[in-house]
């Protein structure tokens, strides 16, 4: 991942972990790095952060522990290029997240996608916990027959529950705040494919600290230990 850089590896994982994790501006880390007597240039930071964001991210999610049977299903709001977007997100009983998808809209395609996405990748589940959107209600009777038309098994598949209930998704919409507050400090994002990005590496990073990983389970590493982990 790092060959060839001017930089050594721990500098620049230092600086994309701090980053995503914490609200740093770039100009903030130019700063803390030059009190440890090295010496980058706040432009450097951002091209790090999306070089090496991606495929941290890729690395991760082959790596990624199994999740609940149980799922809550919400989205969010992003400002990009002055407007609003969209993250669909699902968090299991426990707190972990299931899935996350960025969407420039908030309709019955983007729903769907997610689900199909989430469905694909952690398989069928048992329940899932909405609000009142009538959307995402839609999405999960479309995602449930598509798979059960699509399996071949020759068993018959339950249908996928849903609880329709504000109280119950209160659960999420505390998730959501570890979220929000470190993209709050970027002040919106001037690109999408820069926020597609960024947003993943922070949910990588929030992930992280959950112990999702499959290494990170039962030994309880540091955030630092993890990313280091991902980057051999």
């Amino acid at each position: 991942m790092f060959k060839g850089r001017h930089f050594d590896r721990s500098v620049i994982l230092l600086c994309v972990r701090w980053y995503l994790a914490y609200g740093l501006s770039t100009r903030n880390l130019e700063e803390m790095m030059a009190e440890c007597g090295i010496s980058v240039d706040h432009a450097t930071i951002p091209r790090w952060v999306i070089r090496y964001t991606a495929q941290l991210l890729e690395r991760f999610d082959r790596r990624k522990g199994s999740v609940g049977r149980k799922w809550h299903v919400d989205e969010t709001y992003i400002k990009v290029c002055r407007r609003w977007m969209y993250l669909y997100r699902a968090i299991d009983s426990t707190g972990g997240t299931v899935e996350f998808w960025f969407s420039e809209r908030r309709n019955l395609t983007a729903a769907k996608q997610f689900l199909c996405k989430a469905l694909k990748r952690h398989g069928r589940h048992d329940r899932i916990v909405i609000d009142s959107s009538r959307t995402n209600r839609e999405a999960i009777l479309l995602c449930d027959i598509a798979d059960r038309l699509q399996d071949w098994s020759r068993r018959e598949l339950k249908p996928i529950r849903m609880w329709k209930s504000a109280y119950l998704n209160h659960r999420i919409e505390q998730d959501h705040r570890a979220i929000r507050r470190r993209i709050r400090p970027l002040l919106g994002f001037k690109a999408i494919t820069t926020a597609h990005v960024i947003v993943g590496g922070i949910e990588m990073i929030h992930m992280m600290r959950k112990q999702q990983a499959k290494y990170a389970c039962n030994q309880q590493l540091s955030l630092a230990e993890q990313f280091e982990l991902l980057a051999d």
